[in-house]
């Protein structure tokens, strides 16, 4: 029965990183009994800001605990974030927004990505840092994507659009 429910938990997790495609990933250290520990690189779109797509590298905890999913993966995370094609701002976006998000562990803990602008260079920030129930860590990486024009492109979007205000 335990095996069952540690099962389940696993497939829950898995089903938390929809929204995100894997790149491919590097063992880091061998484990005899269940999966090798890893580095895991995945990538996603910024859903309201057509035209940036970011990419996340994460630890993943391997051996028993995490082949069945109760193993909690450490707060590293690297983050890198480019303009992939024209900028535009669907929707309203605000100060600190998530734009993505994956468990860590079974109940405790999450990898986060929330967005931010900085105005005055019209430029968007990226924060990626690890979120527990009771503690957080102080690990984060952040990246940046100027808003430039595209290939052929005259209007250039502001972080402070109407369309797309952050406010």
């Amino acid at each position: 029965m335990r095996v069952l429910t540690a099962g389940l938990f696993g497939l829950a997790l898995l089903a938390s990183f929809a929204n995100a495609e894997e790149v491919g990933e590097v063992d880091t250290a061998f484990k005899l009994i269940g999966p090798d520990h890893k580095i895991k690189i995945e990538a996603f779109d910024d859903e309201k800001v057509a035209g940036v797509a970011c990419h996340v590298s994460r630890a993943v905890t391997g051996g028993v605990r995490g082949a069945v999913g109760l193993a909690e993966d450490t707060s590293d995370a690297s983050i890198a974030c480019r303009q992939v094609g024209p900028i535009s701002i669907n929707g309203e976006l605000k100060a600190g927004e998530e734009v993505f998000s994956e468990r860590r562990s079974i109940m405790f803990k999450k990898l986060r990505v929330s967005r931010f602008c900085d105005e005055t260079r019209n430029t968007l920030v990226y924060l990626v840092y690890s979120e527990r129930l009771v503690d957080g860590s102080p690990q984060n990486a952040i990246s940046t994507v100027p808003i430039a024009p595209w290939t052929g492109e005259t209007d250039v979007p502001k972080c402070t659009d109407e369309g797309g205000g952050w406010f």
